[in-house]
C-alpha cells in the first residue's frame, strides 16, 4: 500500500503563485503514474496533471503553460508549480497514485483558494 501526504495549498491573490507537494511512503512500485486532480464545490474532480515514473507528462488545457508537474525520485516526492493563478484553479487539490499492478492511493487534499 502506498501513502500519500499532500502540503502546499493556501490562499493567494490572482496571478500568484503556490507550489504543492505530495510525499510518498510504502511499497512504490517501479512503474507508477502520479498526478493531481482538483475538485470545485459542485463540480466532479478533474484530472490537472500527471507524471510516470519514465518522466512523461500530461496537462489539461486549462493549466497547459501556468502549471509544471515534477519528480523528486531520491524523496518520493511529486510537486505542482502553479503560476499565473486564476480564482476559476480555487479548487481542494488531491494527489493520486497507481501503478502496474492497479494500486491505487489518494491523498487526503490540500485546498488551493485563488481570491483578492
Amino acid at each position: 500500500q502506498v501513502q500519500l501526504v499532500e502540503s502546499g495549498g493556501g490562499l493567494v491573490q490572482p496571478g500568484g503563485s503556490l507550489r504543492l507537494s505530495c510525499a510518498a511512503s510504502g511499497s512504490i512500485s517501479s512503474i507508477y503514474v502520479m498526478g493531481w486532480h482538483r475538485q470545485a464545490p459542485g463540480k466532479q474532480r478533474e484530472l490537472v496533471a500527471t507524471i510516470s515514473s519514465s518522466e512523461g507528462t500530461n496537462y489539461a488545457d486549462s493549466v497547459k503553460g501556468r502549471f509544471t508537474i515534477s519528480r523528486d525520485s531520491a524523496k518520493k516526492t511529486v510537486y505542482l508549480q502553479m503560476n499565473s493563478l486564476k480564482p476559476e484553479d480555487t479548487a481542494v487539490y488531491y494527489c493520486r497514485y497507481r501503478d502496474i499492478y492497479a494500486t491505487e492511493s489518494w491523498g487526503q487534499g490540500t485546498q488551493v483558494t485563488v481570491s483578492s
